[in-house]
Formats: C-alpha cells, sequence, structure tokens
C-alpha cells in the first residue's frame, strides 16, 4: 500500500464530522505533555521524599506550573475548537483530573514542609505507588484515539487501578496507625499528609474511569 492510499483508508475511517471540519488544535499532544509532565511531577516528589524532604520543593512546584500552564491552554482552544478529536467533556475532565494529582503532590510537600513532618515509609510508599500509576497516563493517552486502539489498553487500566488500591490500602493501614499513637498532634499532621496523597490516588481514579470508558468501552 503506498502512502496516499493509506492516507485515504485512515481518512475513510473517520466520521463525517471530522472529515468536514478537522480539527484545528492538538488536543491529543496537549493531553500527552500534561500526562507526561504529571508523571514527572510525582516522580519529583518520590525523588524528594527519599532525599529527605530537607529542601523547599521547587523543581515540583515548576513541574505543577507548567502542567497548569497546558491545562489552562487546553481549556480555553475547547471553547474555540467547532470540532474535537473526542468528547471535549471527556477532555476537559482527564485534564482536569490529572491537574489534581499533581496540585495534592505539591500540597503533600509543602505542608510536609510546614508541619515539620518527615518522610516516613507509609508517605513514601503511598508517593511511589501513585507514581508508578501516573507513570502509565502517558501510554494511556496515547491510546485515546478510537481509531487507533491497542489491545494492551485493558490490562494498562488495570494496572494503574491496581496502584491506586495500594494507595488506598496503605492510606488506611497509615490511618490504623496514627490511631494508636499518644501524640495528638503528630497524628493531626501525618492525617493531613495521608490525605494529601489518597486524594490525589482518587483523582487518579477519576482520570483512569474516563480513560477506560474511551479507549475500552467506546472501541
Amino acid at each position: 500500500m503506498d502512502l496516499a492510499e493509506g492516507t485515504m483508508n485512515n481518512n475513510a475511517k473517520k466520521p463525517l464530522i471530522d472529515r468536514l471540519f478537522p480539527p484545528k488544535y492538538n488536543f491529543e499532544g496537549m493531553l500527552l505533555r500534561q500526562a507526561e509532565t504529571t508523571s514527572s511531577g510525582v516522580k519529583e516528589l518520590v525523588d524528594w521524599l527519599k532525599a529527605g524532604a530537607r529542601d523547599d520543593p521547587v523543581e515540583l512546584a515548576k513541574l505543577e506550573q507548567q502542567a497548569d500552564d497546558i491545562r489552562h491552554e487546553l481549556e480555553h482552544l475547547l471553547y474555540e475548537a467547532f470540532s474535537t478529536p473526542f468528547d471535549r467533556q471527556d477532555m476537559y475532565s482527564i485534564s482536569r483530573q490529572m491537574d489534581q494529582v499533581l496540585n495534592f503532590s505539591l500540597s503533600t510537600a509543602v505542608e510536609m514542609r510546614a508541619f515539620e513532618v518527615g518522610p516516613g515509609v507509609n508517605i513514601i510508599k503511598m508517593s511511589e505507588e501513585l507514581y508508578r500509576g501516573t507513570s502509565q497516563l502517558p501510554q494511556g493517552v496515547k491510546m485515546m484515539h478510537r481509531h487507533n486502539k491497542d489491545e494492551k489498553a485493558t490490562e494498562l487500566v488495570r494496572q494503574i487501578r491496581k496502584c491506586i488500591h495500594e494507595v488506598e490500602d496503605t492510606y488506611i493501614q497509615s490511618m490504623a496507625e496514627l490511631f494508636r499513637q499518644n501524640d495528638a498532634v503528630v497524628a493531626l499532621k501525618k492525617r493531613e499528609i495521608y490525605h494529601h496523597l489518597r486524594d490525589a490516588g482518587r483523582n487518579l481514579s477519576l482520570t483512569t474511569d474516563v480513560l477506560h470508558r474511551i479507549i475500552v468501552i467506546l472501541a
């Protein structure tokens, strides 16, 4: 098959609305950049924790701002675009939930510094599982287009959800340990940190739900 024939076949697979009014903006590219930035940000949180969490999380803050900028650009362009490669509400939701993952990651680091909470075993474990899940988001975004399905999509979604469950399980274990402590002030401080990491995991779960609907149910 030559290039011209291949292009004609690919165009024929697209809905009529996409052929008549092709998307003007590279929304998938923006979502991919946001997914990659989110993954890098959570990895930075893990590295920061393992290094002792002694300095301000400057690099994490930079990545969080970069992801914010991408989200704001995408939201602006969604209002302008006549057509989008898939449902614009889904695109908005994925971008918004990914943004929350990184927001809660940064809040974790900022409040650890403010409350003088050290990077304990449970905090590191929750962060590592959060990173394992977010590190698969870029691949998930690449699978989103309905004309480019990947047979490994279901397995990818399952793996991300496994990481989310680990975050939740570690959160419950961590809270149970806190309730057995005698120092109420320390318990309250750590409780705030655990909550941020759990909320990051829950927003990753919401992101994954939308991904699953697009790349699996709407295949």
